[in-house]
């Protein structure tokens, strides 16, 4: 097979050439490794390296490629890595925290058994924040995960190290894990494509599955494409939305909202302006845009702080490392100790309350647009606040108001960078869903991003400043 790299833009088109040979899937596993020990001290994008499995996998693709009439999947070969929250067998998986530095499970989880199956070499484990709890990700146990467009500013959280490896070029797809827009967040703060699928889309064992029902597995991407390619492994469900990201949407009706839900902190004018271009795109493409009122209000914010809280509190923490983790990690827990048994199922039926209101207002709607985040990516540091854990939540309530909505409502939701700053800033927009309208809202999503795409250069991404600098080609 030839040494030259493909000149591509993602996952499916590194595919492709290890297909045709004109990509090797070992050579192409040693240029990212090499690619990570370079730049991942900068971008803090792993916890954890697995160089040598990572170099078996390819290998072993490399000869099932070689077969004759080989019948593959779509990311057959292409390199990954897993989130940290997700434990993997023979691999150190720390959840984010220094409570498990050295925790070791013995079996992989559902999601990284997919992965693999697909024939997927995995390079390690991204980095995440303690528990998967901020939106931001500076763990005691790694550096902080920073986008590649500013490293003086975070890539979001809790898939912040997902995002910044495919932002800065380590990997050419991630899988992340979303509980109140984490999949969403670092997409938009790193100039991804980050798509949350609906609730129970992909199905996990019963011991995995998240109580509360906030919280789903899936993908971050360069383009549409590679997002659905990898949703389909995560979902097993073959080509379904590698498919429904090729087809033409109908004509849709679009309500919008910019209105924050669960803060009521200011929108930044920059996340305004990148909302406001977003609907005349989409007006333009001839869907009808109609503005709409929130969902929710502070009633609904407060069950799902108590069901996030208490989510918190049932975190298996030994006893013995209790004192390790974060000051945010412990306050969080403390309140979630605090709420009775009454409490939190009076929070549950809250939140299945709000959903059922807001399917139901929104049911003569197809999609809904609003921002991704009300700010531009956080400076590292300036979220986090360990003498103050409360004033830290607060921090990510304003940074995030809107994400956490499709999380209860159980809704299919993707961050599209569909804007940059002068300063070459990403902007993520968010559409949503009703739940199980993911193809709808992918073929959506491959629409918009055919909109924004010149040269060839898939949403008009620029290149990361040095010493990032052009994404692998």
């Amino acid at each position: 097979m030839a040494s030259t790299p493909p000149e591509a833009h993602g996952a499916l088109a590194l595919a492709a050439a290890f297909r045709t040979g004109a990509a090797d899937p070992v050579e192409e596993v040693e240029r990212r490794l090499e690619r990570i020990a370079v730049l991942d001290e900068t971008v803090g994008a792993f916890v954890t390296v697995t160089a040598e499995p990572a170099l078996a996998a390819a290998r072993a693709a490399r000869d099932a490629l070689a077969a004759p009439a080989a019948d593959l999947p779509p990311l057959y070969a292409v390199p990954t890595a897993l989130k940290d929250l997700t434990p993997t067998g023979g691999v150190r998986t720390t959840f984010g925290s220094a409570a498990f530095a050295d925790f070791v499970p013995d079996v992989d989880a559902t999601i990284a058994e997919r992965v693999r199956d697909a024939g997927m070499p995995v390079l390690g484990k991204t980095s995440t924040p303690e528990l998967g709890l901020p939106c931001y990700t500076e763990p005691d146990v790694a550096p902080p995960a920073r986008t590649p467009y500013d490293l003086t500013r975070g890539a979001g959280g809790s898939s912040g190290g997902a995002a910044a490896a495919v932002a800065s070029g380590l990997l050419p797809v991630a899988a992340g894990s979303d509980g109140g827009g984490s999949i969403r967040i670092p997409a938009s703060s790193c100039g991804l494509v980050g798509h949350k699928p609906s609730r129970g889309l992909i199905r996990v064992r019963p011991d995995e599955v998240d109580p509360v029902g906030l919280g789903v597995h899936g993908p971050l991407a360069l383009t549409v494409a590679d997002a659905a390619a990898l949703l389909d492994v995560l979902a097993g469900t073959g080509r379904t939305f590698l498919d429904a990201a090729g087809t033409r949407p109908p004509r849709l009706r679009i309500g919008r909202f910019a209105t924050p839900v669960i803060s009521d902190a200011p929108v930044d004018d920059t996340v305004l302006a990148a909302y406001e271009e977003a609907t005349r795109l989409l007006s333009g493409l001839g869907h009808t845009v109609v503005d709409v009122e929130p969902p929710f209000g502070p009633d609904t914010v407060a069950a799902f702080e108590t069901a996030w809280f208490v989510g918190a509190a049932s975190a298996p923490v030994p006893p013995e490392s209790e004192h390790l983790l974060r000051p945010l990690t412990r306050w969080e827990r403390e309140l979630g100790r605090a709420a009775s048994g009454v409490e939190h199922l009076e929070a549950l039926r809250a939140m299945r309350e709000a959903e059922r209101r807001t399917l139901d207002a929104y049911a003569h709607l197809d999609v809904i647009l609003t921002p991704t985040l009300g700010q531009l990516p956080a400076a590292v540091g300036s979220i986090r606040d360990d003498d103050d854990p409360a004033a830290d939540f607060a921090a990510q309530k304003a940074f995030t108001p809107y994400t956490s909505v499709w999380n209860v409502t159980g809704s299919a939701a993707v961050s599209l960078p569909t804007a940059w700053t002068s300063d070459g800033l990403p902007v993520g927009t968010m559409l949503a869903t009703a739940p199980g309208e993911d193809a709808l809202l992918l073929a959506l999503a491959a629409e918009v991003e055919a909109a924004c795409t010149h040269a060839e250069v898939p949403w008009d991404r620029p290149a990361p400043p040095d010493p990032v600098g052009p994404l692998p080609r």
